[in-house]
């Protein structure tokens, strides 16, 4: 069965001020799951897992309503402000909802590199353990080493880096990059997505990313590596398709089930329809 781990929704008009940025205009049009059916269909993807793309509670709700009427839609990545005093009651009354199966601060939009480097934390990482959500890590490469000592921390919490830490691929930036992933690969509680590669690599030939998917498949092994779209995101560089059969042919035969499937259900404890 596969899974698409990472693909996202949204309305323009929740969205005056915020990104996408009138430049990107491929994308910045309203996305809902009417939108991607056919893509899924084509694909073969069963059911996704939708993140939110707005550090605002309201965006989470969006989401979640969304997955309640759409039997596709198996789990919903969220926002919480999890420094904010009321974080953990905040927490508990999203996974009321069956679907909300993580939650995801968006670092890499948060000034303070160090932001999740905080004990005051712990409450809301807490609750989260309570009730069994994941972690989503949104970061940059500046973040690797701040989200290591996260990870550390809370050796209970399922943690996964979101597209590979984001790799200065278009900068042909690769040994420090490794080298931090390297670090996060090694805590066994921590995964990572194999998605948002090809917007990193910009204008770059679609081959720039192997080294860096191949290098996810290495450090995190078949077990800890899940496929994600990036949907609508991809657009901005190629569509739903090519990106999928590029990661078909990185990743060995014997490991399709687990990477783009099997990973994913397990790590979000996703309860598939079918």
């Amino acid at each position: 069965m596969r899974v698409d781990s990472h693909q996202h929704f949204w309305l323009m008009e929740r969205r005056e001020g915020q990104w996408p940025p009138p430049e990107l205009a491929a994308i910045r049009h309203d996305f809902l799951p009417g939108d991607i059916k056919a893509h899924l269909s084509r694909a073969g993807i069963a059911g996704t897992v939708v993140v939110q793309s707005l550090p605002e509670l309201d965006d989470t709700m969006f989401l979640l309503d969304l997955a309640g009427r759409n039997d596709f839609i198996l789990g919903v990545v969220g926002w919480v402000d999890m420094k904010a005093a009321n974080a953990p009651d905040r927490i508990a009354t999203l996974a009321a909802h069956p679907k909300l199966k993580g939650i995801r601060p968006m670092l890499q939009g948060i000034e303070d590199v160090d932001w999740i480097d905080d004990p005051v934390l712990a409450p809301a990482v807490a609750a989260m353990i309570e009730r069994d959500l994941a972690f989503d890590g949104l970061i940059l490469p500046r973040h690797m080493a701040p989200l290591t000592r996260f990870a550390e921390r809370y050796p209970d919490l399922r943690v996964v880096v979101d597209h590979g830490a984001k790799p200065l691929i278009a900068e042909g930036k690769f040994v420090e990059w490794r080298q931090r992933l390297a670090a996060l690969a090694a805590l066994p509680n921590v995964s990572c997505k194999l998605s948002g590669l090809l917007v990193e690599a910009g204008n770059q030939r679609p081959e720039a990313v192997r080294p860096y998917a191949e290098t996810i498949l290495e450090l995190f092994g078949e077990r800890r590596v899940m496929w994600g779209s990036d949907w609508p995101v991809v657009k901005l560089v190629s569509d739903y398709q090519s990106w999928l059969d590029q990661c078909l042919d990185i990743v060995p035969a014997e490991h399709h089930d687990a990477v783009f499937g099997g990973n994913a259900i397990d790590f979000y404890r996703l309860k598939p329809s079918r």
